[in-house]
């Protein structure tokens, strides 16, 4: 989950940091993980020097080997799954890193406008950048199973934080039942976060191309549930030769 071009300071210890009030601050708060909370709370060096360079080694489009990335470290296996867990726990930490500044990217870009709009094109910016980002569709390629484990299920921090994330943004914009239906604003986050899924990663679920813009336009659909007037240039419907009932004499 990444931006195209990671910032300049994509490797510095603060670079996975959101922004105070961003969107992107939203996901280790609602879904925190064991390693989230070694890395900020500022105990643990080893544990965030580890991820640092397994960070790097993702950007640099390589394969996060913990066997590699212990010698590289000048520890043993044993001392590396105690500082950082396993490599599944450490890959979400790594991944989730580089989607805050996407997502304080897509925020940014969204600036000026409101309500389903915003919302939809926070999403898709998200999803452009997921789509176009090297290293991020690598990894997607050599690790296909194991991506959409850490990407996509239920059980997945990754997949819980965005759709938190995306239920604040949907609150802001659209209230907590948006459009004044049943639905509520967890729920709607929960269906447009799969509709993102479905898309960004379409060569993974059905072999198909990953499109931010058919995201887009499935957001659109979502976001307006109400049939849209026809333009006031659109002709009138077409007359048709049936005869009215007549009342009975």
């Amino acid at each position: 989950m990444a931006a195209s071009t990671p910032p300049p300071d994509s490797t510095s210890a603060t670079a996975h940091r959101p922004r105070p009030g961003s969107l992107a601050a939203v996901g280790t708060t609602a879904a925190p993980s064991w390693l989230s909370e070694r890395l900020e709370d500022g105990e643990h060096p080893d544990a965030v020097r580890a991820f640092r360079l397994a960070r790097e080694q993702f950007i640099a489009g390589e394969r996060v080997d913990m066997g590699r990335l212990a010698t590289r470290l000048g520890i043993d296996r044993t001392s590396l799954f105690r500082w950082v867990g396993n490599r599944d726990a450490l890959l979400s930490e790594v991944l989730w890193s580089l989607a805050v500044p996407t997502l304080q990217q897509a925020e940014d870009a969204a600036a000026g406008r409101a309500g389903a709009d915003r919302v939809a094109a926070v999403l898709t910016s998200f999803a452009s950048d997921l789509i176009r980002a090297p290293y991020f569709r690598a990894f997607l390629r050599r690790e296909p199973a194991r991506a959409l484990r850490l990407l996509t299920t239920n059980e997945s921090e990754i997949h819980r934080r965005y759709v938190a994330t995306v239920r604040v943004l949907v609150l802001a914009e659209l209230g907590e039942h948006p459009f004044g239906r049943s639905i509520d604003a967890g729920d709607l986050a929960f269906v447009l976060v799969r509709v993102s899924e479905s898309f960004t990663y379409a060569d993974l679920i059905s072999g198909d191309t990953p499109s931010a813009a058919r995201a887009r336009a499935a957001f659109d659909v979502v976001l307006r549930p109400e049939p849209a007037a026809p333009p006031a240039d659109a002709p009138p419907p077409a007359a048709t030769d049936a005869t009215p009932p007549q009342e009975p004499a």
